[in-house]
């Protein structure tokens, strides 16, 4: 059994080093569709053109800064701390801080939607809304998670506390 506990820490390294690399290849895209924008020698390129790649390379650094906080948190989470799942004070903290990541890059996401919507095909702006209403739906959903389940915190006082000083492991 310690063999695939082992196992599956490996797989839980390997799948964090991906999101990074992933972040990585995202950044430098978004990073090389910037300069192309601000800097093209294409004369033809129209402001609005120039703006919406621009806003797309946020994009692509939304969805960068999303996969790198996903390795992190599985890298941490996972084999740095060894963290058991089936405590509910360690899948509520897992559960936030993907829940942070995802709520905020949809956040964004709707935003750069929006103004390249906006502009040119102002008939897609419900589907960029929905973007939006669905990163609302998931902020009031985890909202609605924690306040069911502080009554679990408060039955194990020790596993957070527990968990605080594994914080402090991490950091250092």
């Amino acid at each position: 059994m310690r063999l695939f506990h082992n196992l599956f820490r490996f797989l839980h390294f390997v799948i964090s080093i991906l999101f990074v690399i992933c972040a990585l290849a995202l950044l430098f895209l978004a990073g090389l569709q910037f300069w192309q924008a601000f800097v093209s020698s294409d004369t033809t390129m129209l402001h609005i053109q120039r703006v919406n790649a621009i806003l797309r390379s946020l994009a692509l650094l939304t969805v960068a800064v999303a996969a790198l906080e996903l390795g992190q948190t599985i890298l941490e989470e996972e084999v740095q701390r060894e963290a058991d799942m089936s405590a509910p004070t360690r899948v509520r903290r897992f559960l936030s801080r993907f829940l942070i990541v995802l709520v905020v890059s949809l956040s964004i996401e709707t935003l750069v939607l929006v103004f390249e919507v906006g502009h040119d095909r102002p008939e897609q702006l419900p589907y960029a809304a929905s973007v939006g209403v669905a990163a609302g739906v998931l902020l009031a959903s985890w909202g609605v998670f924690i306040r069911l389940n502080r009554s679990a915190e408060d039955l194990e006082p020790e596993a957070m506390e527990h968990a605080k000083q594994e914080d402090e492991k991490v950091k250092s």
